[in-house]
Formats: C-alpha cells, structure tokens, sequence
C-alpha cells in the first residue's frame, strides 16, 4: 500500500479518511455529491465505487435481549485483552478466533469459559489440542454441546443461561464474547439506486466496468459482471480500464495517451518536471 501511495503523489489526490460514504446525488451539471457520516460533502464528475465485499459486521447469536448489554458485557472483539484480566470470561464459538482467544486470555482472565453448540471444534488441530490441554489442567472450562439462550444483569452483564444438552443453568460472568465470524453488507450503497445482484453490484460490461447509472463506475470485488474472477490483479485491471473510461468521458474528443508512472514521461517522476495539476475532486464546506 505504502508503494502505491507514493505511485500516485505526483498526480497530488485528496484524501477523505475516517468517513463512511452514506449517499451520492448526481445534480443538474451531471456531476454527483457524495455525502458521508460526518457529513462531509464532495463533488465529483464520476465516482469510482471500490468497496471490496463492503463493511464487516459480526455475526450475532440468536440471543433476544443481546443488544441490550453491548458495550455493557457483550463484545464481538478484543481491542486489549487486559481489560479482562481478573474477570471471568464466557466465549462461544468453534473457530479458530474463538479458539486463539480462549488460549490467549487464560493467562489474563480469572477464568475463562468456552462454549460450542457441538462437542467437535473447527479450528487448527494445534488450537484445539492446547484447549484440551488448558481443560484437562482446569485452567479452563469448555463446554460443548451447549449454546447461550439468555443474558442477565441489571445495568451490565453479570450472568448467562446456557443450555447444555437440554438442561439450562445461570453461570456468573462478567462478559460474553460471541465469536462466530464477519458477515459483508454492502451497507448504504444498496440504496443507492444501482443494481444488485448476488450482494455485488452488477456493471454493464468489462470494457468500462460502469453501473446502471452513467458516470457511476464499480470496481475490484464489490462488482459483478460474466467471468468476473475476484483477484487483486483483477483488480488493479479494472482499476486502469475505468479510468480510461472516465478520462474519455471527461475529455470527450480528447486523445487519451497511455502513459506509465514506472517511467518518465509522467509529471512528478522527473525532478525537472512541476509536479501534476492538483485533483478536481472539490469538497463542500
């Protein structure tokens, strides 16, 4: 990443960083206005959507009262594992997130606590044999088959029913860690007016890579089109092509003169040349 930062410096692109894009609104000039979360506005003559499989979001268990204790109990991840020192830890899951992090945090937590709705774990055999380690030495608890069907607490979490083969019982914790991996969601852009299909969204053809709406382009993995093989080298090509596509469209009647950053011939890879003129992409106060 770092090498194709310093590829593209001499054409000097503007940076929105820590936003999430929320809508795009093409005005009368054709030109769109993207709007993010921290409603920063941006105009540009064509966007380029390179979403990849969209925002991660976990993958919930089917507990009723869960959003209830998030932040208050309940994480889907570990951001320091020493806020769990001296606490008694209940995680549920078969993988290997779940297995690492029982491993990890037995040397932090008072005591750690890991449950599977089957007796079989899916992780790395290296993973699964430490946790049957750590168990038979009862530096852990590991209980499968067995699943949460409710969390308790007033305020915060501070107990958990979990069913163990048909019989229920309220063990004490002080929080749940839920680990049943990430699921994609194309988030806001589904609502964007474009078509969608098999959760990606589909582009007219693999000559310019454009949506349904001119001057919308979708790149890399969040597109889908025939034959579309989800590879970075893939890509970096649809990357190239829809530029091309989008300097034509921008400078119709204009000669579009391939040129490469690897030699000289661009302005800013030679010393003796001004660096390139600064991007057009315009924020709105």
């Amino acid at each position: 990443i770092e090498n194709l930062i310093e590829q593209i410096k001499p054409f000097s692109p503007s940076y929105t960083l820590g936003e999430t894009a929320q809508g795009i609104e093409k005005i009368d000039d054709g030109s769109f206005i993207v709007s993010t979360d921290k409603k920063t506005k941006i105009n540009a003559s064509v966007v380029a959507i390179a979403g990849g499989l969209g925002t991660f979001t976990p993958r919930k268990p089917n507990i009723s009262n869960i959003s209830d204790y998030e932040e208050n109990g309940v994480l889907y991840m570990i951001k320091d594992p020493d806020d769990f020192r001296d606490k008694n830890v209940l995680i549920a899951g078969g993988g290997d997130s779940a297995l690492d992090w029982t491993i990890h945090l037995s040397d932090i937590a008072k005591k750690v606590t890991l449950v599977h709705r089957r007796n079989e774990f899916r992780g790395a055999d290296e993973s699964v044999s430490k946790v049957q380690e750590l168990k038979n030495s009862g530096k852990i608890d590991v209980i499968t088959p067995g699943y949460v069907t409710q969390l308790h607490g007033d305020k915060s979490l501070d107990s958990v029913s979990i069913d163990m083969d048909g019989n229920i019982e309220t063990f004490n914790f002080d929080y749940f860690i839920p680990l049943f991996g990430l699921v994609p969601r194309l988030g806001p852009i589904k609502d964007w007016g474009l078509i969608i299909e098999n959760n990606a969204i589909k582009v007219n053809n693999s000559l310019d890579y454009q949506t349904n709406i001119d001057g919308i382009y979708a790149i890399g993995d969040v597109n889908t089109y025939p034959g579309k093989l989800k590879l970075i080298l893939s890509g970096f090509h649809e990357a190239a092509v829809m530029c091309h596509s989008a300097y034509s469209k921008l400078n119709p009647g204009k000669k579009n003169i391939l040129k490469y950053t690897t030699v000289s011939g661009v302005e800013g890879f030679d010393g003796s040349k001004k660096e390139a003129k600064k991007s057009q992409i315009k924020k709105i106060d």
